[in-house]
């Protein structure tokens, strides 16, 4: 079994969380196989031990690519991201996990290494002076996606027995009883002393009489002739039946913070503020 790992950087840990559940409900791809971590707080979330430290991160794409720019590429994305492992048993379930991970917002690596590595000749603060804060609010819109589990209820034909009908011949025993008659021929003689006749004159001569004996013997005849027939046919019957289950959906509570609150002294201590 050809084992991979697949990897996936996401800017927003909601999304990295999405690319999770949707691996483990479209792909069937178990928790045990997936580790998602946090490397800038260097804060596990599931799956095995992360390292707690920026040097492990580096590490762990360095034994993955080698000392080369792709592993310094991810390892710059992945310490301002959240990082998705999967640990995928195929090439197949490998290229399946990845278009996941594209679809939920995975950060293409290349792109993202262009926008934090600027061309030569941009205009750069000097090192060790600030930015010049004004009262101006930037842009801070955040989306938070919501997200919803739908149950799909479908039906699938499976197979809950039958009937085999096999034939076979089979030999019993029969017998009937018949009289038979059969002929014997008895043989008799006789001393007598009397005159001959005529007819004992026309009998004085040479000659041979046969006498058949006839008997009965049993005869058989076997006829096949059909006694029973056996008929199979199959019927449908319907029946209603309630499917229950679970579904999981994103919840998000929003609390007003107190508009009063002094930003600059957000404990509300005493004393003068500092300016910036």
């Amino acid at each position: 079994m050809e084992r991979q790992t697949v990897i996936g950087i996401f800017k927003e840990g909601i999304d990295a969380q999405a690319a999770v559940q949707k691996l483990e409900s479209t792909q069937h791809i178990g928790r045990d196989k997936v580790d998602i971590a946090h490397p800038a707080s260097a804060k596990h979330v599931g799956g095995s031990t992360s390292n707690k430290d920026n040097d492990g991160v580096s590490g762990f794409f360095g034994s993955l690519f080698g000392t080369n720019d792709d592993a310094n590429k991810h390892t710059q994305a992945a310490r301002k991201g959240w990082v998705v492992t999967v640990h995928a048993d195929s090439r197949q379930q490998a290229e399946k996990a990845a278009e996941v991970l594209d679809s939920c917002g995975a950060v293409d690596v290349d792109e993202h290494a262009a926008q934090t590595n600027p061309q030569a000749g941009t205009a750069r603060p000097p090192q060790g002076t600030a930015q010049p804060r004004t009262g101006q609010t930037g842009n801070t819109d955040q989306t938070i996606p919501i997200m919803e589990e739908r149950m799909n209820v479908g039906k699938r034909e499976v197979e809950r027995g039958g009937v085999r009908m096999r034939s076979r011949i089979v030999e019993r025993p029969v017998e009937e009883h018949l009289r038979l008659r059969e002929e014997h021929v008895d043989v008799e003689r006789n001393k007598v002393n009397r005159p001959a006749t005529d007819r004992d004159f026309q009998n004085f001569k040479e000659g041979e009489i046969n006498i058949t004996e006839r008997a009965e013997v049993p005869v058989v005849n076997k006829e096949a002739r059909v006694v029973e027939e056996v008929k199979i046919n199959k019927h449908t019957e319907q029946r209603d039946e309630t499917v229950r289950g679970t579904v999981r959906k994103t919840d998000v509570d929003i609390d007003k913070l107190d508009k009063d609150k002094d930003l600059r002294n957000p404990d509300n201590k005493p004393g003068n503020p500092r300016n910036i």
